[in-house]
């Protein structure tokens, strides 16, 4: 049985992991975090019938008997709460977007140092996971890419956790082919988007939209397009991240990708 924390269980995402865990026989929910909350039995957070769960305030104070951190909170919050779990011996999940290149290598260097494993995805659905393995694919023929990536009025992070995944995957492929370089341009740059890892990202916010990422490959007189289309429900990353957590245990350092640990299995 492995012992899991939720870390932002009263969100939208948190609410279906609890459920998918409850649900599963080989895995146990310990404990939950969600500073709104604290001091409450799950259930009653949730408005349900009490679950036996305590809800802390802090990850710290959340970790005592449990092996695996899932974190689904902020990116104001996921680093510290990772390294908070790392130091503690605690496996980590983290489903959270807002992480930077920097972030992630102190958090792989300290989880080879604790002998921790940790598992990130920009976005643990199966069929985001499918559309990220085949731009790499993709990527290895067609030198010049783009990424669009499309999200509701409020989301306050850009670019989104699995458009920033992307960037940063595709860039380890092969190096970007620019027609003309940002230095080159002429009126305001930020009209050619954020470059990631050597890409092109653009952010859309707009109401009506859920979390899409879209990446464009060109090659003179054609054109190929990759998009994922998230709905509105938080059901399609439960599978992934229960894999996650079952594959997390007895890994040491961070693996990036649920498109990653499909291709293991």
């Amino acid at each position: 049985m492995i012992n899991v924390c939720i870390a932002g269980a009263t969100g939208l995402a948190g609410r279906a992991i609890v459920d998918g865990v409850i649900k599963a026989g080989d895995l146990a929910l310990r404990s939950a975090v969600a500073r709104s909350a604290a001091g409450l039995d799950l259930g009653t957070a949730l408005g349900r019938e009490t679950f036996g769960v305590a809800v802390y305030a802090s990850v710290a104070e959340a970790l005592e008997g449990v092996d695996v951190l899932i974190d689904y909170t902020t990116h104001l919050a996921v680093r510290a709460n990772a390294m908070a779990a790392i130091e503690r011996g605690v496996a980590v999940v983290i489903g959270a977007s807002g992480l930077t290149l920097a972030d992630y290598a102190e958090i792989d260097a300290a989880a080879r140092r604790h002998a921790i494993g940790v598992i990130s995805a920009g976005n643990f659905s199966v069929t985001a996971a499918m559309a990220l393995a085949a731009a790499a694919l993709a990527a290895r023929h067609l030198p010049s890419a783009e990424i669009i990536d499309y999200a509701g009025a409020m989301k306050p992070d850009v670019p989104s956790g699995t458009s920033r995944e992307m960037a940063e995957r595709l860039a380890l492929v092969r190096p970007q082919v620019v027609g003309r370089t940002l230095a080159e341009t002429d009126g305001p740059r930020e009209a050619r988007g954020v470059e990631v890892a050597g890409m092109q990202v653009h952010s859309v916010r707009l109401p009506s939209f859920s979390v899409s990422t879209e990446v464009i490959f060109a090659l003179p007189d054609e054109r190929l397009t990759i998009r994922h289309d998230g709905g509105l429900s938080m059901q399609p990353y439960v599978s992934g991240t229960l894999l996650a957590v079952r594959r997390v245990v007895g890994r040491v350092g961070l693996t990036r990708g649920l498109d990653t640990l499909l291709l293991e299995a």
